[in-house]
């Protein structure tokens, strides 16, 4: 089922093809028959949009999009799906969100690299474009490390309220806005040592500082705007019931508000707050199994919860959202169905529809007119029949803990004896892998391969108290949890024991290459993009990020227990006793796992009998910002794997 978009055609295709002539040359692909080897360069090719936002009135659609290189923000008009403006952002911006302040004007949110006494960091900024005029305005300093949380829009959209970090070592001011002929800047709350998170009412009152100073969470509270900030409580980081809060949403004139916070079992979920007692009053709504991640509001009142288990998930509190959804599914076939945005008065939607063995697609829903037209492919080369069902499972780690992994077994090819790609995701810490699209899943099952991802300990979504299993396991524990994943494969004769080669990026990089260092015997070869070869150096560079306090909560979380050496599980130590072959790759543009990290593994490594594929990109970072890139990475992974592990 190739789906059409008449958008992309008309601005980035000379010469559109026909919806017919394209259905016409997608061969139909059943489950027992192995699909054609998709080219990388499909998989690397992305819709020119993202960020699709629609505004208030619903008339218009502000995305982000690209062509040429560059970044800009387009203005499509929602009913016709026609472009109608075009905002430059500037050489070296990225768009890093999009958002409205009313029907007319919009807050971008840019994102760009900025070098200051020889260390490179990323800062950002706000621009204020006025659709109706085109004027486009640059809100605070170039060169602000954090200058576009905004916490506050008036619903005019006569000002907004953002929370400003200029500093690493500064804590935030909350900026006023006000939009008119021109742009006013104030100051609606001065700085409060150790606030780091602002939190403002419905009204637009700023209430509530949160942060942590001294290992111990702050909690500054003040009952309207003519009070005071007080200190609510201090409380201390051991207290299990007090490690996560977050407030969703603060009543205008009363104490109450909506909070994720945790139980006793450290689940989080949704309560009603009382903030001038710091304690939760009543539980909305609580998943048994997995953490809320975010919550729905509308006109004051929460209508959807949304948590991330195997997928993501929502339970709707309100009956005509509930109704929305339904219909949608019902009119689309597609695995998974998300409002992605929506008008004021629900009149225009813009709706994603995918799953994980589909990119999917976003369309525009005009309930009135009881229209559903699409919009664009999020991958337009890729023909999602072709590709194969990816599918959580769960195993037992060797000290008895439970982990769940997301399965993908190649399309058309019997689930025995396969060659393995363990594929750890990056963080560590607080992210997990999902039932969700992945170019790289699909481009190595397409090729052949059962593809595993373990949501080793220290993953997010499943409590606080699986995280902390985490903490100073790196190397050890975790590594541990990967290893017993590929003896799950095996027992279970999905994987040849023989054949299983390690893949990942940032943390599943310093995984994959810790991996054939630490067990050699297990793996024939390993890829690692952006990966940490030496944790020393990498918390040195972290350092320079967080105040003193927050470093030593961060370097706790990576060291565990006290005095232990790091450089025990640092790949650049071991790296003369290389025995695999292994692919490294590197952006040199990289601020979060920085070139050096790259530069000291491939020098300690010439000690070793092995001589790594290394891959280079000048003008990358910690991913891809060209398609062409990713289109190497893909090409050269391939060739690295079918010369060491080969699918057949």
């Amino acid at each position: 089922m190739f789906r059409y978009s008449a958008l992309v055609a008309s601005l980035f295709i000379s010469n559109p093809v026909s919806l017919a002539a394209q259905d016409g040359q997608a061969a139909q692909v059943s489950a027992d028959t192995v699909p054609p080897v998709i080219a990388a360069s499909a998989f690397a090719k992305r819709s020119p949009f993202t960020m699709l936002r629609v505004s208030p009135d619903g008339a218009m659609i502000a995305t982000r999009a690209r062509s040429g290189g560059k970044e800009f923000v387009a203005l499509i008009d929602a009913s016709t799906q026609k472009l109608v403006r075009r905002y430059a952002v500037g050489e070296g911006n990225e768009i890093g969100n999009i958002r409205w302040a009313g029907s007319n004007q919009l807050l971008i949110s840019l994102v760009g690299t900025v070098e200051r006494a020889g260390d490179a960091f990323t800062a950002t900024r706000l621009a204020y474009v006025h659709t109706d005029t085109g004027k486009m305005e640059l809100l605070g300093d170039f060169g602000t490390r954090d200058g576009d949380n905004v916490i506050f829009v008036a619903e005019d959209g006569s000002y907004a309220l953002v929370s400003v970090q200029r500093l690493r070592t500064q804590y935030p001011t909350v900026m006023r806005y006000d939009f008119g002929a021109e742009v006013n800047a104030t100051i609606a709350q001065y700085p409060i040592e150790g606030v780091w998170n602002w939190y403002a009412d419905e009204d637009g009152v700023v209430r509530l500082g949160l942060g942590r100073n001294s290992r111990k969470l702050l909690v500054h509270y003040r009952s309207g705007p003519d009070a005071k900030f007080r200190v609510v409580e201090k409380i201390k980081d051991v207290d299990v019931e007090d490690k996560y809060l977050h407030v969703t949403y603060i009543r205008a004139g009363s104490d109450l508000a909506y909070a994720l916070t945790e139980n006793g079992e450290g689940r989080v979920g949704l309560y009603t707050f009382d903030l001038a007692t710091r304690e939760p009053l009543d539980l909305i709504y609580e998943n048994p199994h997995a953490d809320i991640d975010s919550v729905l509001f509308r006109d004051g009142k929460p209508v959807g919860v949304f948590w991330t288990g195997d997928s993501s998930e929502a339970h709707w509190l309100d009956a005509n959202y509930e109704a929305t959804y339904s219909a949608l599914s019902a009119a689309l076939p597609e695995e998974q169905i998300w409002i992605a945005s929506r008008s004021e008065e629900d009149d225009r939607l813009v709706v994603w529809a995918g799953g994980a063995a589909d990119p999917g697609a976003y369309y525009v829903f005009t309930p009135g007119e009881g229209r559903l037209s699409l919009l664009m492919e999020s991958r337009p080369d890729i023909d999602e029949r072709q590709l194969a069902q990816p599918k959580a499972i769960g195993y037992t780690a060797r000290d008895g803990t439970e982990i769940r992994a997301i399965l993908t077994l190649p399309k058309g090819r019997e689930p025995k004896d396969l060659p393995l790609i363990i594929l750890p995701h990056g963080g560590p810490f607080g992210v997990h892998d999902t039932l969700d699209y992945s170019d790289e899943v699909q481009l190595l099952a397409n090729r052949g391969y059962a593809v595993l991802q373990p949501n080793f300990r220290g993953s997010g979504g499943y409590g606080e108290k699986f995280v902390e299993l985490g903490y100073g396991q790196i190397g050890r524990a975790m590594q541990d949890d990967l290893d017993d994943a590929m003896d799950w494969a095996v027992a279970e004769g999905i994987a040849d024991k023989d054949r299983v080669c390690l893949v990942g990026a940032s943390y599943g990089g310093y995984a994959s290459l810790w991996g054939v260092l630490r067990n050699p015997e297990r793996y024939r070869c390993a890829a690692s993009f952006a990966g940490v070869t030496d944790w020393d150096l990498i918390l040195k560079h972290d350092d320079r990020f967080f105040m003193n306090w927050a470093s030593q909560k961060h370097e706790e979380k990576i060291v565990g227990e006290e005095n232990f050496d790091l450089d025990t599980v640092s790949p650049y130590r071991l790296a003369e006793s290389l025995s695999r072959p292994v692919l490294i790759a590197q952006g040199k543009d990289d601020t979060i796992v920085p070139w050096s990290q790259h530069t000291k593994f491939r020098s300690a490594v010439k000690k070793s009998s092995i001589t790594p594929v290394e891959l280079v990109f000048e003008d990358e970072g910690h991913g891809f910002d060209e398609p062409e890139n990713e289109q190497k990475w893909f090409e050269e992974l391939t060739a690295f794997l079918a010369e060491h592990n080969p699918p057949d």
